[in-house]
């Protein structure tokens, strides 16, 4: 059985993006930067933007972070995401969510310009993914989608079923599952909290891929031997310890790879969105260009 180590992965895969961020610097004068906004004080929020911006020095990225009081209303939120988008220095935002309540969510995202929107939620991003020509990968999926690339795990031709349809997650991964690419050319299905005969549907799957938000919600009696199950979701257990939408320590006896929670998919999350700022950056210095 074996322990897919996403932090190790993601070491590498920082690595990577820090040479090429150093060649890039070196060679045009531009250091890829990520302008992140946080509006409210919610703890969870605050981690995730500390750990991107940490990621982002490690890297040698610029890291700018804005801070917005919990009560600023969305019109406050869009004066900030205009002015970013017209500063040529900035070539990726991310606003963390959840935002707080009152503020329109999906009004905010769309301002984001889609060739700074690195998180890859504009619509205009997800139609050129369902197109199977992406100006950005969403991070954890494209993060996922490493994971099995790089452990060696064949997914053309296999069933891979995705629990879980969130525009996060679910629904995109299942749209880069189904192109005709590396790391693609599966069958996959969708199965949600609505889905009847559930479990006879994840017992067919040669690769699970959990997203659901439900603390150790996939059992053993849920999976066929010998499949590889990727656990993406993370939960507080009421003794304060941290786990997957998988039951880590049952299902690990009959499957042949496995995720852990923590230290599985989201070290890659932020990863690829260093990667997304990295690429934007590049098109910015003239060395590529973005659709």
């Amino acid at each position: 059985m074996q322990i897919l180590d996403g932090k190790k992965l993601s070491e590498t895969i920082r690595s990577e993006i820090a040479e090429e961020v150093t060649r890039l610097r070196l060679a045009t004068g531009v250091t890829p930067c990520l302008a992140a906004v946080l509006v409210g004080e919610d703890p969870a929020s605050q981690i995730y933007v500390n750990n991107k911006e940490k990621a982002c020095q490690k890297t040698g990225m610029e890291s700018r972070l804005f801070r917005l009081p919990a009560a600023a209303t969305t019109e406050e939120l869009l004066k900030l995401i205009g002015k970013l988008n017209a500063d040529v220095s900035v070539h990726g935002i991310l606003v963390q969510l959840p935002l707080p309540e009152g503020c329109d969510e999906l009004r905010i995202l769309d301002a984001i310009d889609p060739k700074k929107d690195v998180d890859a939620f504009h619509p205009e991003n997800v139609g050129l993914i369902s197109q199977g020509r992406p100006r950005y990968l969403p991070c954890t999926p494209c993060g996922i989608q490493q994971m099995l690339i790089r452990s060696g795990i064949e997914t053309a031709g296999k069933h891979v079923v995705v629990v879980g349809r969130s525009d996060i997650v679910g629904k995109p991964m299942a749209l880069m599952l189904v192109q005709k690419q590396s790391g693609a050319d599966a069958t996959v299905t969708v199965v949600h909290s609505r889905t009847k005969n559930l479990t006879d549907l994840t017992r067919q799957a040669d690769i699970l891929i959990v997203a659901i938000g439900k603390a150790k919600f996939l059992t053993a009696d849920m999976v066929q031997p010998g499949a590889v199950v990727i656990d993406v979701g993370i939960n507080r257990l009421p003794d304060g310890k941290i786990c997957g939408d998988v039951d880590f320590d049952a299902v690990k006896e009959i499957v042949s790879a496995i995720s852990p929670v923590p230290g599985g998919v989201g070290p890659l999350t932020i990863s690829m969105l260093l990667r997304n700022t990295l690429r934007s950056a590049q098109c910015a210095a003239g060395e590529t260009t973005l659709r």
